[in-house]
């Protein structure tokens, strides 16, 4: 695995999100409350809306363009029910978050 720094660990709140760009990959980085940092495909799989301008509850991310909704714990989709999010691993060490981009592609709907 070949991590990178996405962003300084204080640039990202529990509940909240960030869009970051690492290695040509455009990644949101979502902090569900009471869980664990994720980092999934930044851009939503219905159409080239970057979901970072979207909302995040701390549970759902929502895309702001037809309102495709995705369980911030997973990257399953919600509605629809029928796609998901292509998930990047991540690590936090010290005061930096890291993920690692290969081999993960994003995931499109037909």
């Amino acid at each position: 695995m070949a991590f990178a720094k996405a962003c300084a660990a204080d640039e990202l709140w529990e509940g909240d999100m960030v869009e970051v760009d690492v290695n040509d990959h455009v990644v949101v980085l979502v902090w569900p409350t009471g869980g664990e940092i994720h980092a999934y495909q930044g851009i939503c799989p219905h159409q080239d809306i970057p979901l970072a301008e979207g909302k995040f509850d701390g549970r759902v991310l929502m895309c702001r363009a037809h309102q495709w909704t995705f369980d911030g714990n997973t990257g399953a989709g919600i509605n629809p029910g029928n796609c998901k999010l292509a998930r990047y691993p991540v690590k936090v060490e010290g005061d930096d978050i890291y993920i690692d981009t290969e081999g993960v592609e994003a995931l499109f709907s037909q």
